[in-house]
């Protein structure tokens, strides 16, 4: 969507800052020892709070409030009985509705000591995320988002998830543009507009480029002994620097 009026820009707020605050509350319950069902329901209990509702469900009756994907898993893990064990690396989307509108974010996480490599892919990844924002502007092409994020896995021994990317959000959890690649594409000539909401979430791997998605219909896999880094904002585009809303002031 594009922002047409304050009021658009106030609810974006609103349920952007409640999707960061449950994924923080997550990210505090995240140990040794618990499943991920049980990190879910915590995040599902604190967008209850707000009255907010799982976008997963309210749009793909996804079997979970939230996305918890582990070790060679990228994306969209369903919650289950599975237990959290030292050196895990874990991955937390969470995305709700409220009063019509969506926010978005995620994040990776590592539980106890890993291999220095994977804490290294976690810091690229969040390089990864800056640099893409550092180019995302009113009247830039789409694909210098991509640019960015490929660029920068690379000169650090990484890939990008190709298959997966950001996207337009905002009445809708997914809307145009549909699908922003993690890579360049150098035939893509759309263009960032003034107001558009949009996420940035770079997915890079310390080597697949592509998913598989696994037996239970959802879970997308990068194969044993993989790893993947993911963050995600929801933003608005300026014509200056993006306007990051999944922060702890997206109300102020």
């Amino acid at each position: 969507m594009t922002i047409d009026n304050d009021n658009d820009l106030v609810q974006l707020r609103a349920i952007s800052r409640i999707v960061y605050e449950t994924l923080m509350v997550m990210k505090q319950h995240l140990k040794p020892g618990v499943s991920t069902l049980e990190l879910d329901r915590i995040g599902e209990q604190h967008l209850a709070r707000y009255g907010a509702r799982s976008a997963p469900i309210l749009m793909y009756d996804f079997p979970g409030h939230t996305c918890i994907s582990i070790n060679e898993e990228a994306a969209h893990g369903i919650p289950s009985s599975r237990v959290i064990e030292n050196g895990d690396v874990v991955n937390i989307d969470v995305s709700a509705e409220l009063n019509g509108y969506f926010g978005d974010t995620g994040a990776t996480f590592t539980v106890g000591e890993v291999e220095p490599r994977i804490e290294y892919l976690c810091q690229v990844t969040r390089k990864a995320l800056r640099a893409a924002m550092n180019v995302a502007r009113a009247g830039a092409r789409i694909n210098q988002i991509g640019q960015a994020i490929e660029k920068t896995a690379q000169q650090a021994g990484f890939t990008t998830i190709k298959d997966l990317g950001s996207h337009g959000i905002g009445r809708s959890l997914h809307e145009e543009p549909h699908f922003i690649p993690n890579f360049y594409d150098r035939n893509d000539q759309r263009r960032l507009v003034e107001g558009q909401v949009i996420t940035i979430e770079p997915f890079v791997s310390t080597g697949a480029e592509s998913t598989v998605t696994a037996a239970d219909g959802w879970t997308l896999l990068t194969g044993k002994g993989n790893y993947s880094a993911q963050y995600e904002y929801t933003m608005v585009i300026t014509r200056d620097k993006p306007i990051v809303l999944t922060t702890s002031k997206a109300a102020a």
